[in-house]
């Protein structure tokens, strides 16, 4: 017997090995196996194909044995298999990658982080005394009055359980270890070791669903209905219209129908509210799933679902559509505009709104895509047909859109009347909304204190030494950082070019503006979230808890503020900088900006108050900002629908980037230039030159893009098979073998 094995490694799809006597009636597919690759190093995989014969191509004596079945049971379930290859055939990754991603390393016996199953001490009457009663059983034994108090406890709190943790029977008993050691030596009670899961109860009642108003009632029958015809729906709800509220009641209905739900989210900062709301109704029947969450947890949350006991709600991001669900009848894709859906590096570059799309077809299942801005793919779908399409245009509590004013930054500087960051009117509206006793969020897309520092005298500035780009200056660390690779290095004492002491902070990061805030408002409580103020899931709960209390006044925030949470009493939003968001190099970059400028003002004004958004801008007239003042979503997207048709961008064809790395400049430019030659001869213009990114070294490594537009009806297997072969071209040439190629499809 043979058996394909998938392995953790990016060379290969999978790797034959042969199945020794004594394991042939364990192994099946999806079960996990402990193999050698290469000399000596073992690891843990994935039993893919079990077969008979060994490929034509392989000598049976050097296929290797496999070391061990680790588990009885497969890891997997046999659709997520399918899964599995639809991800590493769509975006030209091999299963080995898709396997590192899909399986938690401390599942693996090559990984560092294996998995520990929790334990506690428990305490039970020992094996040859029988409790009869409170009064210390059938023996004679003499106890002391501490004793005695203790054992009447045991047979009070543990109940018709015979056990009860040792912890919690000496808070309860009010006893000390000593006084439980005693009865352990009298042969009374023992202590014995319990696995017990992470995973924490609700340990509360439930609640019923809340009653939707007119609109959500609508909007929730309309999606009912569009489900009869269609297996997607896009949801186009206005910001503070109660999206969340008819999910609840679609997972209430899927939850009747005995199947499961997944619901994602872009960000880790969403999950600590949605997961209070959702809880509340459905209680221990929710189980939450990201990487903030530690990795023994993860391992007993794939367990669970592994189970027959199985979570019937997930709530996770995106790397919880790689979960081994048993019958999923429901998908949510909540903010599924978010460019966070996507994963960047390593490979599988994957989207996981498109991918659960995928992952709900093999199910049967349908999906809901939620947004106040539907990304442009999505509505374009909604708009052909493709998906069906319902509209929520009134918020909650038929709240107004918030009010958004613009300001010209350019104007008031140029008259010196605006001194600082902030214009005029937004310190005014802020010292309005404080004395209200309402709460004010600031918006600047950019972390640290500034971009990087400039010599005033030659204009030299600080670069990374292993990436083409300028280090950021983070004053309260007093530290320039890479934002590419994360190197971190000390602030120069002179400009090294000529020698000038006086090295100025050039252009502003969230770290200055709270600064300037604490100076214009000392006695009022100030925070600040981005990467660099929560760096994990505790502190990141912490700012936004001490926000929705109240307690924080004045929040300062990158786009993490802009997705999708629900603060109560903030009322003012200030965009500092609208002109950084549309000024970037990306044909998405109007659309984005246009998300963002929506999304911010979507957080204030939730509760019957209209909320008030100063725009600062040196464009007022711009087109794009006109939008943003009048709400108007069908404006932008007629916009840069016309103009992405004219130049054949999405979604009227796929885009595919082909990064080409090299630590030799010479080299990978010379890579990049055989391998757009050898794709021209079968794709011909689909294929755009071989440019340098704007960053075009990181950690060390020179880089060099391939663009390849291709029609969205394009065959995906024959596409890959032409990418594969020209790749093999490229490494035959022995001035490029060791040229890295990375392929980014659908790339944001």
């Amino acid at each position: 017997m043979y058996v394909e094995v998938i392995l953790p490694v990016p060379s290969a799809d999978s790797y034959t090995y042969f199945v020794p006597p004594e394991w042939e009636a364990q192994i099946s597919q999806g079960a996990q196996v402990t193999v050698t690759f290469g000399k000596s190093k073992k690891y843990s995989g994935m039993a893919y194909h079990i077969r008979q014969k060994p490929p034509e191509s392989l000598e049976k004596d050097k296929i290797k044995p496999i070391l061990a079945v680790e588990t009885a049971q497969p890891i997997v379930r046999k659709l997520q298999i399918r899964f599995w290859e639809w991800v590493a055939q769509y975006y030209l990754c091999k299963l080995g990658e898709v396997y590192q991603a899909a399986i938690p390393s401390g599942v693996r016996v090559d990984s560092s982080a294996a998995y520990s199953a929790r334990k506690e001490t428990f305490v039970r009457p020992a094996a040859n005394y029988k409790l009869q009663s409170a009064d210390c059983g059938e023996a004679k034994i003499k106890l002391s009055v501490g004793q005695e108090q203790l054992l009447r406890s045991f047979v009070r709190y543990s109940a018709n359980k015979g056990e009860i943790a040792k912890k919690e029977l000496l808070t309860q008993s009010l006893s000390t270890p000593a006084v439980l050691n005693g009865l352990i030596k009298k042969g009374i009670l023992e202590t014995f070791e319990k696995e017990i899961g992470r995973l924490q109860a609700f340990g509360e009642e439930v609640q019923a669903l809340n009653t939707l108003n007119e609109y959500q009632q609508k909007a929730y029958n309309e999606i009912i209905e569009r489900f009869g015809e269609k297996d997607v729906c896009l949801l186009h709800g206005v910001t503070s219209a109660g999206k969340t509220e008819i999910y609840t009641h679609l997972i209430e209905k899927t939850l009747q129908e005995n199947r499961q739900v997944l619901f994602l989210l872009p960000e880790i900062a969403l999950t600590a509210q949605i997961t209070d709301r959702i809880r509340k109704f459905f209680g221990d029947k929710l189980g939450v799933y990201h990487s903030k969450v530690s990795e023994n947890e993860r391992i007993e949350i794939r367990n669970n679902l592994l189970s027959d006991a199985a979570f019937p709600i997930i709530l996770g991001v995106r790397s919880s559509i790689f979960l081994p669900f048993k019958d999923l009848g429901l998908i949510i894709v909540d903010e599924e505009h978010e460019p966070s859906y996507k994963q960047q590096d390593p490979a599988p570059r994957y989207h996981a709104r498109n991918a659960a799309i995928v992952l709900a077809r093999m199910y049967g299942a349908k999906v809901v895509l939620g947004s106040a801005t539907p990304s442009i793919e999505s509505f374009h779908n909604a708009r052909t047909g493709k998906y069906g399409y319902v509209q929520l245009n009134k918020r909650f509590e038929d709240t107004e859109l918030p009010l958004i004013t613009a300001v010209d930054v350019k104007e008031l500087r140029r008259k010196k009347i605006m001194k600082t960051l902030f214009s005029p009117l937004l310190i005014e509206k802020m010292q309005s909304v404080l004395a209200q006793g309402g709460q004010t969020l600031l918006f600047h897309n950019r972390r640290g204190f500034s971009p990087t520092l400039v010599c005033k005298i030659c204009d030299w500035t600080p670069k990374c030494n292993y990436c083409d780009v300028s280090l950021s200056f983070h004053k309260q660390a007093n530290r320039l950082t890479c934002h590419y690779c994360g190197r971190v290095y000390r602030l120069p004492a002179k400009c090294p070019e000529c020698e000038n002491a006086e090295l100025k902070p050039w252009g502003f990061g969230t770290e200055k503006v709270e600064d300037e805030v604490r100076a214009l408002f000392p006695d009022v409580p100030v925070a600040r979230m981005d990467s660099d103020t929560a760096r994990n899931k505790k502190s990141l709960d912490a700012i936004i808890s001490r926000f929705a209390s109240g307690e924080t006044r004045i929040l300062i925030g990158t786009q993490m503020i802009s997705k999708g949470l629900d603060f109560e009493k903030a009322s003012l939003a200030g965009i500092l900088n609208a002109d950084s968001l549309m000024n970037f190099p990306d044909f998405r970059a109007y659309e984005r900006a246009f998300q963002l400028i929506t999304q911010v003002a979507g957080r204030t004004g939730r509760r019957k108050t209209r909320g008030e958004v100063v725009l600062q801008t040196s464009h007022p007239d711009h087109p794009l900002i006109r939008m943003a003042l009048n709400h108007d979503y069908e404006g932008m997207y007629e916009m840069q629908s016309e103009e992405r048709q004219l130049f054949h961008y999405p979604p009227y064809s796929r885009l595919i980037n082909i990064d080409l790395k090299h630590r030799k400049e010479d080299v990978v430019r010379g890579a990049a230039s055989c391998l757009a030659d050898i794709l021209r001869k079968r794709l011909g213009d689909r294929v755009m030159g071989q440019d340098k990114p704007p960053v075009g070294r990181v950690q060390n490594l020179f880089i060099r893009r391939i663009l390849l537009k291709i029609e969205t009806a394009a065959s995906v297997p024959a596409l890959r098979e032409i990418l594969e072969e020209a790749q093999r071209l490229l490494a035959g040439n022995a001035n490029f073998k060791y040229a890295i190629v990375q392929y980014d499809v659908d790339p944001v």
